[in-house]
């Protein structure tokens, strides 16, 4: 970096300018100002600066146009770009255009000195930063949390550093498992409040009866089992980040009382009669459309204007290039430490069926593999044979990402007879009871109880001794009364291989079964709180 660089700032906001010009001149740099876009062109063809700050909008001109210019022209000069809360993706694409770095307004002059510096130094901003978690090891690159060092990640990384300091609110999009509540924890430990509560709340996990007392806490006597006074996420989260995950999930009357939160600071509890004040920043996730929820009247409008402040979409693991192998590693060895095995890499066959995957659950969907690949075997090296379909399926099409499930026809893929390749047999319990779902389940233990259809197949071995307790004309040997599962078994085998169909996500998986994903969530910790 010299030493006394020569730097142009392209600003048509004088005052904006002269403050930029006095915060770069304390450094001891050379800083002049041009206004428009056509003068910043004819000082590089004059004059090829060292380094240039450029405002993207611009009286005459869009500002990536001088951006272009300023590689054809002077590919050596440093190009930090400003832009505004509202157009963060434009200043992504900047940087994909060739931009050093950018900065998102307001911006204080320690943050402008210190990116400019980089910039002039040859240092990418996120890489290099002292404040900055990001770890490089041989097999990982993290930031924070995250992993992963692939181009549209370390885009994502500038967001984070740029956004972290703002009050402003961020909305992050993104397919299940893509990481987005680390995303949002990422801005709150990179932001002034680190210090202070991270309280991320769930809001499609929650029955909507009791999300309002969720958010902003009850008074006792405020409803059947209030017996005491409660503090609700807000309260918990003052002077820190409120992040309210799967927002789109919310129901309507209560996204008017968050809108009110939101715009004043204040809230009343749930039976309460005072206002209380909080100072909490905003973060929300999302896996579905925002904006087509909004057209279809599930969101409302102003809620997602005053939200959709600086956006952060997720990519999918499947556009993220080397990242994929990178996170296999990393969970790899956190994995075989676990779990005790030997397991030190992966063998070339199993990194070049890693990387041709789609993989519809995305970086959960990962995990799970690993994991089911480090607890079945052992090994210094992952094995073709080791991995589990539908990643390991011959087929690119083998796989459970569809949206929906929609379950075989009875034929002829349920067979009478075994060893029908692509074929069910008729006696697989199973199959038979994913096939026929929890609902259809019933009627059959209703038939059975009844004493109708006493020759249909029973889906699977219940568990204890239930001899003697068959009614009368069922038999109670071969596949008879005492071969019925209990209902909840059935039910969870359906629940779960629902989810696995659909990447992990629980929401989807509740449309395709017919259910809210507040019921899932429901079973699903009492399934965890009875140990089963």
């Amino acid at each position: 970096m010299p030493e006394q660089a020569r730097i142009v700032i392209v600003e048509d906001t004088l005052s904006l300018a002269r403050v930029y010009q006095d915060y770069l001149r304390a450094d001891g740099h050379l800083v002049d100002h041009v206004v428009t876009g056509a003068d910043a062109i004819e000082r590089l063809n004059q004059n090829p600066p060292d380094a240039m700050v450029l405002d993207l909008v611009l009286p005459d001109m869009d500002g990536r146009e001088v951006l272009r210019a300023a590689a054809q022209i002077s590919p050596d000069c440093k190009v930090v770009v400003i832009t505004a809360h509202g157009s963060v993706n434009v200043a992504v694409e900047a940087m994909r255009e060739g931009a050093w770095d950018f900065l998102l307004k307001p911006f204080t002059a320690d943050k402008l000195r210190e990116t400019v510096t980089k910039a002039l130094a040859g240092m990418p901003s996120i890489s290099n930063s002292p404040n900055t978690d990001l770890v490089e090891t041989e097999t990982d690159k993290m930031y924070f949390d995250i992993i992963g060092g692939s181009e549209n990640m370390r885009d994502i990384y500038r967001i984070i550093e740029n956004a972290a300091p703002s009050r402003a609110t961020v909305f992050i999009t993104g397919e299940s498992g893509t990481g987005k509540e680390l995303a949002a924890e990422a801005i709150h430990r990179r932001s002034e409040r680190a210090k202070a509560p991270f309280i991320p709340l769930n809001c499609g996990a929650i029955p909507k009866d009791l999300m309002e007392s969720e958010i902003f806490g009850h008074v006792k006597g405020a409803f059947t089992g209030a017996v005491s006074d409660r503090e609700g996420a807000a309260h918990r989260a003052e002077g820190g980040t409120l992040f309210l995950d799967e927002i789109c999930e919310m129901d309507l009357d209560l996204q008017t009382k968050l809108l009110r939160f939101i715009q004043t600071g204040t809230f009343q509890k749930v039976g309460g009669s005072s206002l209380e004040t909080v100072d909490v920043r905003f973060v929300c996730a999302t896996n579905r459309d925002p904006l087509e929820e909004v057209r279809t009247g599930r969101f409302r409008e102003d809620l997602y204007y005053r939200l959709h402040v600086i956006p952060l979409h997720m990519p999918p693991l499947r556009d993220r290039d080397n990242d994929i192998l990178q996170i296999a590693n990393f969970y790899l060895q956190r994995y075989t430490r676990e779990e005790g095995r030997d397991f030190e890499k992966f063998s070339p066959e199993v990194s070049a069926l890693f990387a041709r995957y789609t993989w519809p659950g995305n970086i959960r969907q990962l995990q799970n593999i690993i994991r089911n690949i480090v607890v079945l075997n052992n090994g210094t090296e992952v094995t073709l044979s080791m991995v589990p379909r539908p990643v390991n399926s011959g087929t690119e099409d083998d796989h459970f990402g569809s949206a929906t499930i929609e379950a075989p026809p009875p034929h002829p893929v349920v067979s009478r007879e075994t060893g029908g390749t692509g074929r069910l047999w008729e006696g697989d319990p199973e199959a038979l009871a994913f096939l026929a779902g929890a609902r259809q389940m019933r009627k059959v233990v209703e038939n059975h109880q009844t004493g109708k259809n006493s020759q249909l197949v029973g889906v699977g071995t219940a568990s204890g001794d239930r001899t003697g307790m068959a009614p009368r004309g069922l038999s109670d040997n071969g596949l008879g009364y005492s071969e019925i599962r209990p209902l909840w078994q059935v039910e969870k085998q359906a629940i779960e291989e629902a989810i696995e169909r659909c990447g992990g996500s629980i929401p989807r998986a509740a449309d395709a079964l017919g259910v809210s994903p507040s019921t899932i969530y429901r079973k699903k910790q009492s399934w965890e709180d009875n140990g089963l």
